[in-house]
């Protein structure tokens, strides 16, 4: 074996480790969504996280990796959008080494396919406890098979962001191509399905937010415990080779963020809410790690702590804002993934050598409107067609019985209440 083998197979493995964290991460949404929301409908919002996966990789194979990357060959899924479907391999049987020789396109093809299907998953937290399974799973197919590779090829896919203003549109890993994508999500769906019953309560001319609290504090800290986990695929991976100097940056960067989100948002909530609030600590973590993202290879060390502190404070003014806004977020996704990841976009422009705060603006601006108007139009057709939220009685008997027919804590009398 010849040194650029060995070179070639390590940095081959440590991209499919970094996919195997990714699809670790599915496991932590799943289990943060279900703690943050009643028990009643644990079972439906376990049912979603599975069932992403499933159409986040599927529609990746078959349009989502053109879409997203269209001046490369990907023989064996659709030839373009239209074009004929070609199930052989690529040349060489799926092993010619792809990107200066450090990957296969497979390994390229897993990895990427793993990242889509987070965009849908940010949304599913944020509709949670109200919104019809079948129209979310709809929804989800093409928002993940169209509007997600659309605008990941703007930048990822060498599009007019890649080279805007001769500078070009940066982001790393996803705090706008993933997270505030999904956040933009988020919000439509959130605007067209309402609050949840009796969050919102009329009182004497004024409106009472009457707080509804999740129901397993223990798995939503095991969520984000798992999602932090799981980012160092996320961010590691995104280096695209093993290079111990960049890997163990984008690391540092990444912890240190995360870290600092936990301070922002601890001081935040405690002066704010008079005590120290698990849930906005939880999503503080969260908010740095979606702050650092989009510039976790170039901010420098000092910088990302600052990025993951003021990312802390954010996501705590921002769960708050858009309660007292009438918009009911369960898990405060919106909060996380799209505030956060605008202000960790931005902040590249801020904190990076080289980096332009014109062009982030302008990637922040263009794919947020396309994402917002693209999502708010799937949601409100299927409003107009077959509905998207369940009947009140359903609601108010929990979407695990009304839409699965099952109980996550079947025989546990207090469960069934909650």
């Amino acid at each position: 074996m010849t040194p650029d083998d060995v070179a070639y197979l390590v940095h081959n493995l440590w991209i499919l480790v970094a996919a195997a964290l990714v699809f670790v991460m599915h496991l932590g949404f799943a289990t943060l969504e279900a703690g943050l929301t009643r028990a009643k409908n644990t079972v439906n919002i376990l049912f979603k996280n599975v069932g992403i996966v499933a159409i986040g990789l599927l529609t990746y194979a078959v349009v989502g990796f053109n879409l997203m990357y269209p001046t490369d060959a990907h023989p064996w899924i659709v030839d373009g959008v239209l074009g004929s479907f070609a199930p052989a391999g690529p040349a060489e049987g799926g092993q010619s080494i792809a990107y200066n020789g450090k990957y296969t396109y497979w390994t390229d093809f897993i990895f990427q396919g793993l990242f889509a299907a987070t965009a849908a998953t940010i949304v599913s937290g944020a509709v949670a406890e109200r919104v019809k399974i079948g129209p979310f799973l709809v929804f989800s197919a093409i928002y993940v098979a169209i509007v997600y590779p659309i605008v990941g090829s703007w930048k990822w896919g060498t599009g007019w962001l890649d080279s805007f203003r001769g500078v070009g549109f940066y982001d790393f890993a996803g705090s706008t191509l993933v997270h505030s994508v999904g956040g933009w999500g988020a919000l439509a769906g959130v605007i067209v399905l309402g609050p949840r019953l009796g969050k919102y309560v009329k009182t004497n001319g004024s409106t009472l937010i009457r707080p509804i609290m999740g129901h397993s504090m223990p798995h939503a800290t095991i969520g984000m415990f798992l999602l932090w986990f799981g980012w160092y695929g996320f961010n590691g991976g995104s280096v695209l080779s093993a290079d111990p100097a960049s890997v163990s940056l984008v690391f540092v960067t990444t912890s240190l963020a995360a870290a600092a989100g936990i301070a922002g948002a601890m001081a935040t909530s405690w002066l704010v809410q008079k005590q120290p609030d698990l849930t906005m600590v939880l999503n503080g973590a969260l908010a740095g790690l979606v702050g650092i993202t989009a510039g976790a290879d170039v901010i420098p060390v000092w910088s990302a702590v600052l990025v993951g502190l003021v990312a802390g404070v954010l996501v705590v003014l921002a769960v708050v804002t858009i309660d007292r806004a009438g918009l009911d977020d369960p898990v405060g996704a919106i909060s996380v993934h799209l505030v956060c990841g605008v202000w960790g976009t931005l902040a590249v422009g801020i904190f990076a050598p080289g980096k332009d705060f014109v062009a982030q603006l302008v990637g922040v601006g263009s794919i947020g409107a396309t994402c917002f108007a693209s999502a708010l139009a799937i949601f409100v057709v299927l409003r107009m067609t077959v509905g998207v939220r369940v009947s009140r009685e359903d609601e108010l008997a929990g979407l695990d019985r009304s839409e699965h027919g099952m109980e996550a804590y079947a025989g546990f009398q207090f469960f069934r209440t909650q």
